[in-house]
């Protein structure tokens, strides 16, 4: 009888202890750690891009009635479109000239640069201006550089962005005009210090304001790549044996702290029986009392 149970016990271990064998083999197979920290350049190429804006824009059509006239242009999306392209170099100066090449090719212009590390341990993060119409095509030639590890775009309408600019020009240009108007008034020394100073102020503010609009004008329209790589060894593979002997010191390990766990999840049960043995046979000795 006990012999049969304890038989069955030793299956049961056994068992487990291979499912835990074989599921760890497979997930050495399954899964791919990140050999790389790829926030370095992101960290240094979001920097960037708060102080380098690329806009772009694009004819929005109003479409009437079927009966109307033909479709109408209604005005200018300004959007603000963004790619993303990391990669992993292995020949990292053949690369690097590839991607030289690539940007002159298509007329793009290299706005950031940063080069970091030494020999077998480079970086490169670059923030580069594409025209709209050659982004699609310059975006794929990036991808054919290295081995990319991911990619992404990113577009935002600037429309409404764009608009209340020019409406604080308006603004600002009217405030301007009267405040100029007010010059040729007579008054007190004090109001025209004052009002030079508020003249000063508008100014300044209709500079920098002229700047952030300058970034939507169609002569500088593009659209933004943001390209890092990194320079890495090969991935070698990993031999059958060493997975084998990797997946079987992980089993052992890990065996041993569910073994225990259920050795003392056990013990803490017996010894709650026994508690509740005892204290049932002493509750029905004092009832007999």
């Amino acid at each position: 009888m006990f012999s049969k149970s304890y038989r069955r016990i030793a299956v049961v271990f056994i068992l487990v202890f291979i499912a835990m064998y074989v599921f760890r083999i497979i997930y050495g197979y399954c899964y791919k750690g990140r050999q790389y920290d790829e926030s370095g350049g992101n960290s240094f190429l979001s920097g960037v891009v708060k102080h380098r804006k690329n806009y772009a824009s694009e004819k929005i059509k109003s479409f009437g009635p079927a009966n109307a006239a033909p479709a109408s242009i209604a005005g200018n999306q300004k959007y603000e479109k963004v790619a993303n392209v990391r990669s992993k170099s292995t020949h990292f100066t053949e690369d690097e000239k590839q991607l030289h090449s690539t940007i002159k090719k298509f007329d793009a212009i290299i706005q950031y640069q940063q080069e970091s590390g030494n020999k077998g341990a480079r970086e490169i993060q670059m923030l580069i201006g594409v025209s709209p119409e050659k982004f699609d095509s310059f975006y794929l030639a990036t991808q054919g550089i290295g081995v990319i590890k991911s990619t992404e775009i990113t577009k935002t309408d600037k429309t409404n962005e764009y608009r209340k600019l020019n409406a604080t020009k308006v603004s600002l240009e009217k405030s301007l005009a009267s405040f100029n108007d007010l010059k040729a008034k007579e008054g007190k020394i004090e109001d025209f210090i004052a009002l030079h100073n508020k003249i000063y102020e508008v100014e300044t503010e209709l500079q920098g304001l002229g700047v952030e609009l300058g970034n939507f004008d169609t002569e500088n329209e593009f659209c933004t790549v943001q390209f890092s790589m990194y320079e890495g060894a090969a991935e070698k593979p990993i031999s059958f044996v060493t997975r084998l002997k990797v997946a079987l010191e992980w089993t052992i390990k890990y065996y041993g702290v569910l073994v225990a766990g259920v050795f003392f999840a056990a013990a803490a049960a017996w010894v709650i029986l026994k508690l509740i043995v005892l204290t049932n046979t002493f509750i029905a000795s004092q009832k007999k009392v």
